[in-house]
């Protein structure tokens, strides 16, 4: 892990950097990383981690499958700690505070990837922030594992839908999200909006021993997903 840098770099590095970008609620714990793709696409993913409160951290083993899995993808990525969480500042916020934490750090990978594609994805709580904020920050896709649509005090009746290309994986022995409840959520998306649905056999929330499986159905779904590749 890279020594955290004060400030935020002006433009988006050839190398990792973890720095720490200026947040509504103080500053923000953040690692940026470049596709290590071959041919770099000209998108970038921000992805978000499980709850705050629950021990969740950018450093969460699915969080970062999800960021190897878009940056072998051909996507520059960006993770990072929501306020209170690992040195970001700043208390929970039940997901309204956390919004703002997103939005600031799209705010900075814009500026230092300008005319970049932006990608939202979240795991559990975080695929709740990225999902009540993926169309007011205009993502081109939106990437959603284990959303807590029930069960968990998070509402999601309210959330406006994307209508950007959107990939859901759930684990169908999720022993935190119940799975079926997620299921049905889906079913009761209209079908212009409804998000395409990788249902993992034998799986839990964590995606113990599944992992690099988890690797595997997101490359696949997501494929087509990404724009050209940049220009040399």
């Amino acid at each position: 892990m890279s020594a955290l840098q004060p400030t935020a770099p002006e433009h988006f590095p050839d190398e990792t950097v973890s720095f720490a970008l200026a947040g509504p609620a103080g500053k923000l714990e953040c690692e940026a990383k470049p596709s290590d793709a071959e041919l770099r696409r000209d998108a970038i993913a921000v992805i978000c981690h499980p709850l705050s409160t629950d021990g969740g951290s950018m450093h969460n083993k699915v969080v970062t499958m999800v960021e190897r899995s878009l940056r072998e993808s051909g996507l520059d990525t960006v993770i990072f700690n929501f306020r209170s969480v690992g040195q970001s500042e700043g208390e929970f916020d039940g997901g309204e505070g956390e919004s703002d934490d997103l939005a600031a750090v799209v705010d900075w990978a814009r500026k230092a990837r300008p005319g970049a594609a932006l990608w939202l994805a979240g795991f559990s709580f975080g695929s709740y922030v990225t999902l009540r904020n993926a169309v007011r920050l205009d993502a081109r896709a939106l990437i959603s594992i284990a959303p807590p649509a029930a069960g968990r005090g998070w509402d999601f009746s309210q959330v406006e839908l994307p209508a950007c290309p959107w990939l859901v994986v759930m684990g169908d022995a999720d022993e935190i999200v119940e799975p079926q409840a997620v299921y049905d959520w889906i079913e009761s998306i209209p079908d212009a909006q409804r998000p395409h649905l990788v249902k993992m056999e034998e799986t839990s929330h964590f995606f113990h021993r599944r992992l690099m499986d988890l690797r595997g159905a997101i490359k696949n779904a997501v494929k087509e997903w990404p724009p050209a590749p940049r220009a040399a």
